[in-house]
């Protein structure tokens, strides 16, 4: 079983959830840009949360599934659509007959989206991950992004779920879709606590940042997020020693400009940090495009974590809700 891709889109790539353990080597985690909607991805489809998704963003790929599958969609909306029929929506299961063809003819928000096929794609691991590693042309599907004809197998089975067609149909939306309005509310409000430069802001700049819009530019990519907004000040001009960075890193350039550190972020860094976007956050912040804005509001680490360990209780109850709904199905 496997899929194929008539034709690529702008950087589409297998990702998991990130490849740990490794930063003294100087690789980075990478993986996912919006773990939240890669996890319910493949809880829609009875995978582990972890298993490899596709990532995929706008001009988005067209792809033939060469078998029966059973497939999810979240994050952005690309207006999924198979065999050039409706919309088919997303954040819910969807059974798909062999020889489907699935699009994404127009862009109606979000950046990123993700594919989930019930068993996972069938790629090997480098380093425990599945993720693609772009620069070091290692992990994923050999190492890059997919391109026209590209044939991604797929894991065996281990639920029956071809009698789900309707005969005559080339698709079966199933009866449930998860809720994400807690996940995404808000979009352009992004909240994040103080880093360890924070003091070394000027008051008028630290006023600034949480009183000011900032732009995301256009160059912007996986690797980080840059800022345009009113230009911030230190205190002292002086060097820093490089230390370790991640995922939601927010640096002070010398130009005064923010950048903020993304999925494929650089493994230390000797700009000042001078916040911290909280986890919960990250998935928001990944679904916001160029050109959008960000306004940040400082929270204290209790409430960071209070609001992680709401929406990781809002992800186990989303699993058990799929799997039973799937068991209720095919067993």
């Amino acid at each position: 079983m496997s899929l194929s891709i008539i034709k690529p889109g702008l950087l589409d790539s297998i990702q998991d959830l990130g490849r740990y353990g490794y930063s003294s080597w100087g690789i980075n985690p990478g993986g996912v840009m919006d773990g939240y909607a890669a996890r319910v991805a493949n809880m829609l489809v009875g995978n582990d949360p972890g298993e490899a998704v596709m990532e995929i963003h706008f001009p988005a790929a067209q792809i033939l599934f060469e078998q029966n599958a059973l497939i999810s969609i979240t994050g952005a909306d690309f207006t999924a659509t198979l065999n050039d029929d409706e919309k088919i929506g997303t954040w819910r299961p969807i059974v798909v007959r062999r020889n489907t063809l699935l699009h994404f003819p127009k862009w109606a928000s979000g950046s990123r989206c993700y594919l989930a096929v019930h068993g996972g794609f069938c790629v090997p691991k480098w380093l425990n991950s599945y993720s693609t590693n772009l620069k070091a042309a290692a992990g994923g599907f050999h190492g890059r992004k997919l391109e026209k004809g590209d044939e991604v197998p797929f894991k065996e089975n281990s639920i029956y779920f071809a009698g789900l067609l309707k005969e005559a149909r080339e698709y079966q939306p199933l009866s449930w879709r998860v809720d994400t309005r807690r996940a995404y509310d808000l979009p352009h409000e992004i909240l994040f606590t103080t880093g360890h430069e924070w003091c070394q802001l000027t008051s008028a700049s630290q006023r600034d940042m949480l009183n000011n819009n900032f732009m995301i530019h256009p160059f912007s990519d996986r690797m980080g997020y840059q800022l345009r907004g009113v230009p911030l000040r230190r205190q002292e001009q002086s060097e820093l020693v490089s230390s370790g960075v991640g995922f939601g890193t927010i640096q002070l350039l010398p130009d005064g400009q923010l950048i903020l550190l993304m999925a494929d972020h650089q493994t230390t860094g000797g700009y000042p940090r001078v916040g911290h976007v909280i986890s919960s956050q990250l998935p928001k912040l990944a679904q916001l495009r160029p050109s959008d804005s960000i306004q940040f509001r400082m929270v204290d680490m209790p409430t960071a974590e209070e609001l992680l360990f709401s929406q990781e209780h809002e992800l186990s109850i989303i699993q058990r809700a799929c799997y039973d709904h799937l068991n209720q199905l095919v067993w």
